[in-house]
C-alpha cells in the first residue's frame, strides 16, 4: 500500500498583514478543554499570530508568518497533541459529523438496552439480599451481568475511550479521561467483587453512566449540528459555477472560480445569482431576503445591483461581475459568521482556564476521598465506590459548556436578526450600554437616495435622461434609473470626471450630471435647495432647451421612528450627531422626536462628544456609516455600523447589519443582555452544583449512577438555559429592559 504525504503548503492562502492563513478541520475535539489545549500547543511554535478553534464546526484557523513557521510543522504539532488535521472542506467535514452522530446514537442506543437488562438482574439481586437469595443464584445473576456489561462497555465506551487515551499519550488531560477512569473502576471492581462472591457488584453503575453520558454527549451533537446546519444554509446559496458571456456571444458554464470581475455572466430565470454584480440588460425580480430581510421580490432593471446568493425570478439577466468567487457579500457574511462563533469573550477565557485547572482537582479530590475513608476505617471497596463517585461527579462538562453554548446561540440568533459580529466581546461591551449616539446620513435614513421632484414619464427628456444614467453607477443615477424605469442604454455615452455623462441625441447633446456641469444658474440652485433643505441636486439639459434640477434625499428608515421610541421607552439615552447642515439635522430629529443633536460635526467634533459622554461614566454605542465614521465608531465602547451589502468587507465597527430597517439596533441591545444573563446563570449553575454535589458525594451519599445522572443533568441545563435565547425578546417583544441612564439624564447633560 502506497502512503501518500500531504503538501499542506497548498492549502495555505494569503491573510492580513504580511500573514499567511490556513483553516484545518479537527478530529477528536469534544470540550472547551480541547480547544484551549490546541491554541495553547500551536501558540508555543514560532510566528503563530492567532490560532482558534470552532467548537461547533470543528474548524481550526490559523494565521502564522510563514517565514517562521511552516504548515507541515502546524500539523505536525496537531499529531503531538494527539489530534488529527484534514484539510477543512464542508461537505466532507459533514459526512465525519454525520457518521459522529450515528457512532453515538448507535453506541446510546446499546448501553441503554444493556443497561435496562442488567437493572433487571440487579433488582432481582436486591430483593434477594434482603430476602432468601442463595449465594450460588446471586453469583450466577452477577456474572450474567458481566457478560452483558463487559462487551457494552467496550462498545459504547469507545467515544470516552479514544478521546482519553488520546490525551493521555499526549501527555495531557481532558473531561473525558476521569469518565474512563471512573467507568474502569467500576466493571473492575464488579468484577473483583463477583470473583469475590460479596453481595454488591457494580456493573448497572458502569453501563448506565456511559448511558446517561452519551445522552448528553449526543444532545451536545445535535445542538452543535443545528447551529452548524444554520450555516451551512447561507454556505449552500453559494454557486459552484456561473454562465460566462464570452466576447462573440457564446455562453460557456465555468468554475466560479474561473469568473473575474469585468465579465458579463448570465443568469437565467429561477438560478441563484453566482457573483455581485450590476445589471446590463434583462428586467427580473429577485429574492433579495438574505440582504434586506425581506422576503417579497424586489424588481430589478439594468443598472441596478444583484449579489451572490439572492434567488433570481423568471427572467434572464446580463449582470456584469463586481465581486467574485472569495470577495461577494455573501463570502463576507460567511467570514463574519465563522469569526462571531469562533470569538472568544472574557467569560469563555475564564471558564477555560477554570476547566483547565479543574481537571487535576477532580483526580486530586477523588484520590484524596479514597485515602481518607480507608483512614477512617472503611473497607477499601466501598471506599473505592464513594472515590468514582466523586470523580463522575465532578467532571467539568458543565463549566466547559457554559459560554461556548450561549455564545453559538447568541451568535446565530444575531444574524437572524440581520446582526453580524465583527469582535469577540461586542456581545458583553453591548450589555453595557446605556446611551446611543446616531449618525444621520445613512444610518437613520437609508444609504440610497430617492427622488423628492415630480417628474412626467413620459416626457421624452427624463426617459433619455434615465436611460443615459444607465451609463453610470453613482447613487442619484441608480435613482433616476428607478424612479424612470429605463431599461436600454444610450450608445456612445462620454463619461466627464467628477462631473457626469453626455452624448448626442438627435444632433443635440444630452448632459447629466452636476448643476454646474449642466449649466444651472446659482439662483435655481438656491431656490431648489431652499425648497427641499439637505437635498442632493441632478441636473439635466438636452440641447438649447432650459436645466432642468432635479432633487433627491436620503429617506427615513421605514421603521426609524418605532424603533427610537422603543429605545427611548426602554431608557436608553440618544442622541444624533451629523456632520450634516443644521436644517437637514433639525428635520431629522424633530421627525423621529430625538431632542439631542448637533450638525456640522466633523470626526473630530464626534470624537470630543464621545470622550465627554464616557468622561461622566456613560457606556456610549456609536451607530454610524462604517466608511466615513471610522474615528468615532473606534472611539465608542462599542460600534454599530448599518454597512449596504456592496460596503461589508470595509466595516470597521464592531457589528454591523444589513438591511433597510433599524429594528437590529434594538434586538441586538436586548439580545446582549439576555446572553450575558445566560452566560452568568450558567457559571452560577455550574458553581453551585459542585458546590452542592461534592461535598455529598465526598460523604458517600451518592452512587456512581446518581453520580452519572447528576453530572448529565448539569450539562443538559446550561445548555437548555442557553437555548433559551431561541425565544423570548426580539423584534415582536417589547418589555422595557433596564440601563443605568435615560433620555431626561442626557438632555440635562
Amino acid at each position: 500500500m502506497t502512503v501518500h504525504q500531504r503538501d499542506w503548503q497548498a492549502f495555505v492562502t494569503p491573510g492580513k498583514d504580511g500573514a499567511v492563513h490556513m483553516d484545518l478541520a479537527v478530529d477528536g475535539i469534544t470540550c472547551a478543554a480541547c480547544m484551549g489545549e490546541i491554541e495553547r500547543g500551536l501558540h508555543r511554535l514560532p510566528g503563530i499570530r492567532n490560532a482558534r478553534v470552532n467548537l461547533t464546526s470543528q474548524r481550526l484557523a490559523v494565521d502564522w508568518v510563514q517565514d517562521e513557521t511552516g504548515a507541515d510543522e502546524i500539523v505536525a504539532e496537531l499529531e503531538r497533541l494527539g489530534y488529527a488535521a484534514h484539510p477543512f472542506d464542508p461537505a466532507s467535514q459533514r459526512e465525519r459529523q454525520d457518521k459522529t452522530g450515528k457512532q453515538l446514537l448507535r453506541c446510546l442506543a446499546v448501553a441503554g438496552f444493556a443497561g435496562m437488562n442488567i437493572m433487571l438482574l440487579s433488582v432481582s439481586v436486591w430483593s434477594g439480599n434482603a430476602t432468601d437469595i442463595t449465594p450460588e443464584t446471586r453469583d450466577f445473576f452477577h456474572w450474567l451481568s458481566a457478560l452483558i456489561a463487559l462487551p457494552t462497555v467496550a462498545y459504547s465506551g469507545r467515544p470516552f475511550v479514544k478521546s482519553a487515551f488520546k490525551a493521555l499519550a499526549a501527555g495531557r488531560l481532558n473531561m473525558d479521561v476521569p469518565i474512563v477512569i471512573g467507568v474502569f473502576l467500576a466493571v473492575a471492581l464488579s468484577v473483583v467483587q463477583t470473583i469475590q462472591h460479596h453481595h454488591h457488584a457494580y456493573f448497572e453503575s458502569a453501563v448506565m453512566l456511559l448511558f446517561f453520558l452519551l445522552i448528553g454527549r449526543y444532545l451536545d451533537h445535535n445542538m452543535r449540528g443545528r447551529t452548524r446546519s444554520f450555516a451551512e444554509n447561507i454556505a449552500a446559496l453559494k454557486a459552484e459555477v456561473a454562465a460566462r458571456i464570452n466576447p462573440d456571444g457564446t455562453v460557456r458554464e465555468v468554475p466560479l472560480s474561473k469568473i473575474e470581475t469585468g465579465d458579463l455572466v448570465m443568469v437565467s430565470g429561477g438560478e441563484r445569482v453566482p457573483v455581485d454584480g450590476v445589471v446590463e440588460t434583462g428586467a427580473s425580480e429577485i429574492d433579495q431576503s438574505l440582504v434586506t430581510g425581506e422576503s417579497v421580490l424586489v424588481p430589478v432593471n439594468p443598472g441596478q445591483r444583484v449579489y451572490a446568493g439572492t434567488l433570481n425570478g423568471a427572467g434572464a439577466l446580463q449582470v456584469r461581475v463586481e465581486a467574485a468567487s472569495g470577495a461577494t457579500l455573501l463570502d463576507e457574511v460567511n467570514r463574519l459568521l465563522e469569526t462571531a462563533s469562533q470569538a472568544k469573550s472574557k467569560y469563555v477565557r475564564v471558564a477555560d482556564r477554570a476547566a483547565r485547572l479543574y481537571a487535576p482537582l477532580v483526580h486530586g479530590a477523588a484520590a484524596i476521598t479514597f485515602l481518607g475513608w480507608l483512614l477512617a476505617g472503611l473497607a477499601w471497596q466501598p471506599a473505592l465506590v464513594i472515590s468514582i463517585s466523586v470523580l463522575i461527579i465532578t467532571c467539568p462538562c458543565a463549566l466547559g459548556l457554559a459560554v461556548p453554548a450561549v455564545q453559538v446561540v447568541a451568535s446565530g440568533q444575531l444574524f437572524r436578526c440581520g446582526v453580524l459580529l465583527n469582535s469577540s466581546d461586542a456581545i458583553e461591551r453591548l450589555a453595557d450600554i446605556d446611551t446611543i449616539l446616531f449618525d444621520k446620513t445613512g444610518t437613520l435614513t437609508l444609504a440610497e437616495p430617492e427622488l423628492c421632484s415630480e417628474i412626467d414619464t413620459e416626457d421624452d427628456t427624463v426617459l433619455l435622461a434615465g436611460r443615459l444614467a444607465l451609463a453610470s453607477r453613482h447613487p442619484l443615477s441608480a435613482a433616476l434609473v428607478k424612479a424612470t424605469g429605463a431599461i436600454t442604454p444610450l450608445a456612445e455615452v462620454t463619461e466627464v470626471s467628477g462631473a457626469g455623462l453626455e452624448t448626442e441625441v438627435a444632433g443635440k447633446t444630452l448632459r447629466l450630471g452636476s448643476p454646474m456641469f449642466c449649466g444651472a444658474s446659482h439662483q435655481q440652485i438656491e431656490q431648489a435647495l431652499s425648497e427641499t433643505p439637505g437635498a442632493s441636486l441632478l441636473a439635466i439639459r438636452h440641447g438649447d432647451a432650459p436645466v432642468r434640477l432635479l432633487t433627491f434625499r436620503q429617506s427615513l428608515r421605514p421603521d426609524a421612528r418605532a424603533v427610537i421610541d422603543q429605545l427611548k421607552a426602554d431608557g436608553f439615552a440618544l442622541e444624533i450627531v451629523s456632520g450634516d447642515t443644521e436644517p437637514a439635522v433639525a428635520d431629522c430629529a424633530r421627525a423621529l422626536d430625538v431632542e439631542a443633536w448637533q450638525a456640522g460635526m466633523k470626526p473630530a467634533s464626534k470624537i470630543a462628544r464621545l470622550e465627554a459622554l464616557q468622561a461622566e461614566g456613560r457606556n456610549v454605542l456609536m451607530v454610524g456609516d462604517g466608511l466615513n465614521d471610522a474615528p468615532a465608531l473606534a472611539g465608542a465602547n462599542v460600534s454599530l455600523s448599518p454597512v449596504s451589502a456592496v460596503h461589508l468587507s470595509q466595516a470597521a465597527a464592531d457589528a454591523v447589519f444589513l438591511g433597510e430597517k433599524l429594528q437590529p439596533v434594538a434586538d441586538a441591545l436586548r439580545l446582549s443582555k439576555r446572553a450575558r444573563a445566560a452566560i452568568e446563570q450558567n457559571l452560577w449553575i455550574s458553581v453551585v452544583y459542585n458546590i452542592i454535589a461534592v461535598p455529598i458525594a465526598v460523604a458517600g451519599f451518592v452512587t456512581p449512577l446518581m453520580a452519572a445522572v447528576a453530572m448529565s443533568a448539569s450539562s443538559l441545563a446550561v445548555t437548555a438555559n442557553a437555548l433559551k435565547l431561541r425565544f423570548g425578546e426580539t423584534a415582536n417583544s417589547r418589555e422595557p429592559v433596564p440601563v443605568r441612564k435615560s433620555q431626561d439624564q442626557l438632555a440635562k447633560g
